[in-house]
């Protein structure tokens, strides 16, 4: 790789690092298993860097893959932690958007792990179905089917004052309808 080209993938991991990273945690809910995944997944998209024409939508897929392998793996084959009483940076928020956000985090939990690795790149990332489908290597058809199935356990899960997305279009909603 030459300098220009390593420059370019440097300025790249500085600008999507963190996010790749938050992408992580809500596919996994593990912070530790999120920094592996985005290590993991930067590791190969660098060996690839010259080859990539859409580096953040390959970036944010080969994240959520990694995320979900690193889940996948079995608790022997993955390193321990050396501290887990390291704090995480500190930020202001209040009560209410604490609870609401563990809230929302345990809900997601109940999902398995493609439901919401497909909510969560749909709703959090803002990708459209066809993005998701591409990010998880998927048909669209099982993108629309576990968004369905993913927000109905979520309304149920958090109650029907949940403040969730209605329905991406009218397509989504006839699949449901069908599906039901």
């Amino acid at each position: 790789m030459n300098r220009d080209e390593e420059a370019n993938y440097r300025s790249f991991v500085d600008a999507q690092a963190h996010s790749l990273r938050r992408l992580a945690y809500l596919t996994c809910g593990d912070w530790q298993l999120a920094e592996d995944a985005v290590f993991t997944a930067l590791a190969k998209l660098y060996t690839r860097w010259r080859r990539v024409d859409r580096p953040d939508s390959y970036a944010r897929s080969m994240v959520v893959r990694a995320a979900i392998d690193e889940v996948r793996r079995p608790w022997w084959r993955r390193e321990q932690p050396a501290g887990h009483a390291i704090p995480e940076r500190a930020a202001p928020d209040s009560a209410h958007e604490v609870d609401e956000r563990l809230r929302i985090h345990a809900a997601l939990d109940r999902l398995p792990l493609r439901r919401r690795a497909v909510l969560v790149l749909r709703y959090f990332e803002g990708l459209t179905v066809q993005e998701t489908a591409e990010a998880l290597d998927c048909p669209e058809a099982t993108v629309k089917s576990h968004t369905v199935r993913g927000l109905r356990t979520l309304r149920e899960v958090l109650g029907a004052d949940a403040d969730l997305p209605a329905g991406e279009s009218d397509e989504v909603e006839r699949y449901a309808t069908r599906h039901a």
